[in-house]
């Protein structure tokens, strides 16, 4: 059985993310590598990357392995799940604020927000990039985010790794 990021519509959407990272930043999502797809290089990089598309309520359609730890969801969970509900109700209306932002300008850097898990355990990011997933005609197909650095909030425990 394959893994289901490893899908070629995953695979393809996932060259979007990246494709529209460099689009907005100028820099690559993760280094050429002659050994490993961008599948691989992507899924088990130590930074936390996530996708959603452009639905009424979008469903968060991407999740690499960080992610999912951190969520503390598996693929099926993870990709059934609304993007609001990563961030908890109170602090859903500043994070609609944030996308919102994002679509006007393509991009934002140095996002600073609380997230919350499926299990309800709370936690900050920290320098988050957040930016508009662009199809071949560059229209907006979702929005992304990527972030390396993170502290727990609800029992004080922090997390902090590098992009490569």
């Amino acid at each position: 059985m394959t893994e289901p990021w490893t899908e070629p519509y995953v695979c393809d959407r996932l060259t979007q993310v990246t494709l529209s990272y460099r689009h907005w930043t100028c820099l690559d999502l993760v280094a050429s590598s002659l050994t490993g797809s961008l599948a691989e290089s992507v899924w088990g990089a130590p930074f936390a990357l996530v996708s959603h598309g452009t639905e009424a309520d979008p469903l968060l359609w991407y999740g690499n392995r960080t992610a999912l730890e951190l969520w503390e969801m598996d693929w099926i969970q993870f990709t059934s799940t609304p993007s609001r509900l990563t961030a908890e109700a109170p602090l859903r209306e500043e994070r609609a604020r944030l996308l919102s932002a994002v679509t006007t300008h393509g991009f934002i850097e140095n996002y600073k927000g609380i997230r919350v898990t499926k299990t309800g355990r709370r936690f900050l990011i920290h320098t988050a990039t957040v930016w508009n997933v662009l199809d071949e005609q560059l229209r907006i197909a979702g929005q992304a985010a990527l972030f390396s650095q993170w502290e727990w909030l609800s029992d004080k425990t922090s997390n902090s790794t590098s992009t490569a």
